[in-house]
C-alpha cells in the first residue's frame, strides 16, 4: 500500500488576536510593516478547534500513519507538501514537517478565514520520488505545492507543476531553479554575502578576501563576493580555494598563500638586518621590538568570508592567527550557520560577523517545537513553518487568483519566524537579516533585522 499522511484543514482569520509569536499574514499598505499574525504557542494537548478534530500531536511517522478524516476538498484551499520522509534527507524532511504541522495546528485555534487542506507526500529523497509526490498530490487536488527540499527534485517536478498551472515553493537556497511558477524560500548564499559585506563597509572595512571550499556552493559564494564587495564600493583582494573535502593541513598552504606570510616573514628578516647594521639607540629599541613579531607588515585585507560552519570553519578560521593574522584587526565574516553556541568558543572567530534571523520569534518557534516534540528544531525547520502559514495566507483570496503570481509575490511581503520576506516574481526570497558579532562563547546583535521592505531598500 503506498504511504499517506493525514490531511490537516484549519482557519485563518481575517483579522489576528493577540496572542504569542508572529507569523505571516496578509500584506499591509507599502509603507506599512508586513503583515503580522500573532498565535497561542503549540502545547503537547490543546483544546481541539471543533468538537470532531483531534488534539495536536507529534507528527506521524513512515511506521505508523494515525487515521484523520479529511476536511471537505470543496470548502478548503488543498496544498501539497513534498518533503523526503524516507531515503536522504529523511530527518529534516520529518522536521519541516513538524513545523508545518504546528502552524497549521496554531491557527485552527483562530476563527475565520478559508481553510487550509494540507497534503504530505514523501519524494524519498530523489527526483522520481519528488515527481511521483507532485502528481500524485496534483492528482490529488493540491493548487500549489510546498517543496520539495533538494535543488534537483525541484528542478525535476518544475516541468510537471507548470504543465498544470500549480505554484511550487520549494525549500531549496538553489537560485538556479527559481523562476516561471517556482519560488525559492531558503537562505541564499548571495543575501547572506550581501547583508554582511555591506556590514562590513559600514564599519570602514575597504579590502574583502574570501577562503572558499572549491565545490558548487564554492563557487556561488565567490560570485556573491564579487558582486557585494562591487556593489559596496569596496576592493576586492582575492578569493583563496581549497578542496572542499580536504584535511586542514591541506587547506593550511591556501591560507598561507592567502596571508602573504612567506612575504611578510622575509619582510621582517630584511628589516631585522638593516636595523642591527645601525647602531644608534633609536634603531637598536626598534629592533628589540621586532623580536616580539613573526612577520613584518600587513595582511592585504582587512575582511575575509569564510563560508564554513560547525566543525569546519573551527578547523579554519585559527589558521589566520598561525599565520600571524591580527584577528582583532581582520574581521572574519561569516554566514546563517555560524548562528549556534558552538561556533562561539572558537577563539579566532571573536569580533567576526555574521547575518542572522531575528532572535524573537525563533526562539519561541524552537520552545514550543522542542515542547510538543521532544527534541530541538534543526537549522530552518522553521520553514516549514512559515511555509505552511503563508499557504493559509494566500488561501484567503479569491478562489481564482489566490496562488497566482501577483498573489504569492506581493512587494511589502510577510512577518514569519525567520523575520520578514518576500518572494520575488522571478522566484527569490529577499529576507531581512540582522547581523550578529562572536563574543566569547557569545554573539549579540550589532545590526538589527529591518522591519519592511521600506527600511531594507533604505
Amino acid at each position: 500500500m503506498a504511504f499517506r499522511l493525514p490531511t490537516f484543514s484549519v482557519s485563518l482569520p481575517i483579522i489576528a488576536r493577540s496572542l504569542a509569536f508572529a507569523l505571516v499574514l496578509a500584506p499591509l499598505a507599502a509603507c506599512q510593516q508586513p503583515g503580522r499574525l500573532t498565535v497561542q504557542p503549540p502545547q503537547p494537548q490543546v483544546a481541539p478547534p471543533a468538537t470532531a478534530a483531534p488534539a495536536p500531536m507529534p507528527a506521524p511517522s513512515v511506521e505508523t500513519v494515525p487515521q484523520m478524516i479529511p476536511p471537505e476538498m470543496g470548502k478548503a484551499a488543498t496544498v501539497g507538501f513534498l518533503v523526503p520522509l524516507s531515503g536522504p534527507g529523511a530527518q529534516f524532511g520529518q522536521a519541516l514537517l513538524n513545523a508545518a504541522q504546528m502552524a497549521l495546528f496554531d491557527l485552527a485555534a483562530i476563527d475565520g478565514g478559508a481553510d487550509v487542506a494540507l497534503l504530505p507526500r514523501d519524494t524519498k529523497g530523489t527526483p522520481e520520488g519528488a515527481v511521483a509526490a507532485a502528481e500524485d498530490a496534483m492528482t490529488a487536488g493540491a493548487q500549489m505545492l510546498l517543496g520539495p527540499l533538494f535543488s534537483a527534485d525541484v528542478e525535476a517536478i518544475a516541468p510537471v507543476a507548470r504543465a498544470r498551472g500549480v505554484p511550487v515553493v520549494a525549500f531549496t537556497n538553489d537560485y538556479a531553479v527559481a523562476g516561471n511558477g517556482v519560488y525559492i524560500l531558503g537562505f541564499t548564499p548571495e543575501m547572506q554575502v550581501a547583508r554582511v559585506v555591506n556590514y562590513a563597509a559600514s564599519r570602514g572595512m575597504q579590502r574583502i578576501a574570501a577562503l572558499v571550499p572549491d565545490s558548487v556552493y564554492g563557487q556561488r559564494v565567490a560570485v556573491a563576493v564579487r558582486a557585494a564587495v562591487e556593489n559596496a564600493g569596496l576592493t576586492l583582494a582575492e578569493i583563496a580555494s581549497y578542496d572542499a573535502s580536504a584535511s586542514t593541513n591541506l587547506v593550511s598552504p591556501v591560507v598561507r598563500r592567502l596571508t602573504n606570510y612567506d612575504a611578510r616573514r622575509a619582510a621582517l628578516r630584511q628589516q631585522r638586518q638593516e636595523l642591527a647594521a645601525l647602531d644608534d639607540e633609536a634603531s637598536k629599541l626598534a629592533l628589540r621590538r621586532l623580536e616580539r613579531l613573526e612577520t613584518y607588515g600587513d595582511v592585504d585585507f582587512d575582511a575575509v568570508v569564510i563560508p564554513e560552519s560547525g566543525s569546519r570553519v573551527k578547523a579554519i578560521a585559527p589558521l589566520l592567527p598561525f599565520y600571524d593574522v591580527d584577528t582583532r584587526r581582520v574581521r572574519a565574516l561569516g554566514t546563517i550557520d555560524w548562528d549556534e553556541a558552538d561556533t562561539w568558543t572558537e577563539p579566532a572567530l571573536v569580533g567576526g560577523w555574521y547575518p542572522a534571523t531575528p532572535d524573537g520569534p525563533r526562539a519561541e518557534f524552537a520552545a514550543a517545537y522542542n515542547k510538543l516534540y521532544g527534541s530541538p528544531p534543526p537549522p530552518r525547520a522553521s520553514l516549514g513553518y512559515d511555509a505552511a502559514a503563508l499557504a493559509a495566507v494566500l488561501a484567503r483570496g479569491d478562489a481564482a487568483s489566490r496562488f497566482s503570481n501577483a498573489a504569492i509575490a506581493q512587494p511589502n511581503g510577510y512577518a514569519g519566524v525567520d523575520g520578514i520576506f518576500r518572494l520575488t516574481p522571478q522566484g527569490l526570497a529577499e529576507r531581512g537579516l540582522a547581523v550578529k558579532e562572536v563574543g566569547a562563547r557569545s554573539s549579540r546583535v550589532v545590526s538589527p533585522a529591518p522591519m519592511t521592505f521600506e527600511q531594507l531598500s533604505n
